[in-house]
């Protein structure tokens, strides 16, 4: 029982606290985003007609491809992006089929708060995960064209880098011995992560 005049105490709220899952997630991926975008170079290297001309063999055309895929990784994986993004656009279909998987994925581990049951048998975090990962993985593949429209893109993006990569002397470009041996992965190195957010990680 607490005595006349005493103050109760105050309790000091984490800066963490009131911090959802969801919300550490967005923040990563924007960071991780930043961070790649960083890395990009300037579009008039990559589209400069000046520095553009026909291989004198495979073996050159090889070398070029593989030094320009090193310099313009980032430009080249936002190339790739915006294609699958305006395939999909062309494709509103596939598009809405994305919009209403991603939708269940939201409903399912953010919005749903009772426990999801199957027959009876309530579903941990885990078989719910493998599950929804099974109904995306057969609807995408297997019952609508999203996987076609998603490999057609992809392909169509891998074939216009090839050429570009191929056709774009490297001579001119400053290439870090450094950063060719880190190779295309070094651009999803994670970023600092804020204090608060480390924390409630």
């Amino acid at each position: 029982m607490a005595q006349p005049g005493a103050v109760a105490p105050t309790s000091v709220a984490s800066p963490t606290i009131g911090l959802s899952v969801p919300v550490v997630i967005a923040t990563r991926l924007k960071d991780y985003a930043a961070n790649i975008v960083k890395q990009g170079k300037p579009w008039s290297e990559l589209i400069d007609k000046n520095a553009l001309s026909k291989p004198s063999s495979f073996a050159e055309a090889t070398s070029r491809l593989r030094k320009n895929a090193n310099y313009f990784k980032v430009n080249y994986l936002i190339m790739m992006v915006l294609t699958t993004a305006l395939t999909f656009i062309m494709h509103p279909s596939s598009l809405l089929v994305l919009a209403m998987l991603g939708a269940s994925w939201v409903y399912v581990f953010c919005i749903r708060t009772t426990p999801l049951q199957l027959g009876g048998r309530t579903l941990s975090e885990r078989e719910k995960l493998l599950g929804m990962s099974a109904v995306s993985f057969v609807t995408i593949f297997f019952l609508t064209s999203v996987g076609a429209v998603f490999f057609s893109a992809l392909s169509l993006s891998l074939a216009v880098i090839a050429l570009h990569g191929a056709f774009r002397e490297p001579d001119n470009l400053f290439i870090d011995e450094g950063e060719t041996q880190q190779g295309f992965m070094s651009i999803f190195s994670a970023p600092a992560l804020p204090t608060t957010l480390a924390t409630a990680v």
